[in-house]
């Protein structure tokens, strides 16, 4: 079984982390999960941590494990946790390429989902099913320490530039209205994962 690690997160490092995930957007038009996604946040530890700033009840994010194995069936890219909340967030990487959010709409005047995006998405949902149906047993307590950890889900995919105002309307409702078991699973593209984490970051101070 893997476990957390550890993490003592320092905002200053955070922050030239931050500038290296937007230089990494700037560079690349299309991002491959395996190729970029997955080696950068596992060598940015303080951004990979800072991720779960995401979730209002992860004040300070002191778990991180990248990869994580979820009781032999799933594998999640990223987990944060907080260990005096007992709240984590569960992370899906996914690419971002054109096709990564909608496909054409061909014979349709409205793009589809992309397969791509439902793959995603249907990993966090067994992450979920997996999740409540190992709840309250004592393998549940050994990794989250509580049975009653609360579980949060994000998937990132695509980038903003390939979106048209029609379909940033419909991702935005499908983020504001995806609700699984109670708990909600945040779709969100590369370009707002940066913005957000930059948006959160301010509330540090810039000095050591």
């Amino acid at each position: 079984m893997k476990r957390f690690e550890q993490h003592q997160f320092s905002p200053v490092a955070c922050r030239r982390e931050l500038a290296r995930f937007e230089k990494l957007l700037a560079d690349n038009y299309e991002l491959g999960e395996r190729e970029h996604i997955l080696p950068f946040f596992r060598e940015n530890r303080n951004l990979a941590a800072f991720v779960g700033s995401f979730v209002a009840d992860i004040a300070y994010p002191d778990l991180l494990a990248t990869e994580y194995d979820l009781f032999g069936d799933f594998v999640c890219d990223l987990v944060i946790g907080d260990s005096a909340s007992r709240s984590f967030l569960l992370v899906e990487f996914e690419d971002a390429r054109p096709r990564s959010l909608f496909l054409p709409g061909g014979a349709r005047s409205t793009p589809e989902w992309s397969p791509r995006l439902e793959h995603g998405f249907s990993q966090v949902v067994d992450w979920f099913w997996k999740l409540d149906d190992m709840q309250g047993t004592v393998d549940f307590e050994q990794r989250f320490g509580t049975r009653a950890a609360a579980i949060h889900g994000l998937l990132v995919v695509g980038r903003d530039q390939t979106l048209e105002s029609r379909e940033q309307a419909r991702l935005r409702w499908r983020q504001d209205h995806t609700i699984v078991n109670s708990k909600r699973i945040s779709i969100i593209t590369y370009d707002q994962l940066a913005s957000g984490l930059g948006y959160r970051l301010r509330r540090y101070p810039t000095a050591p």
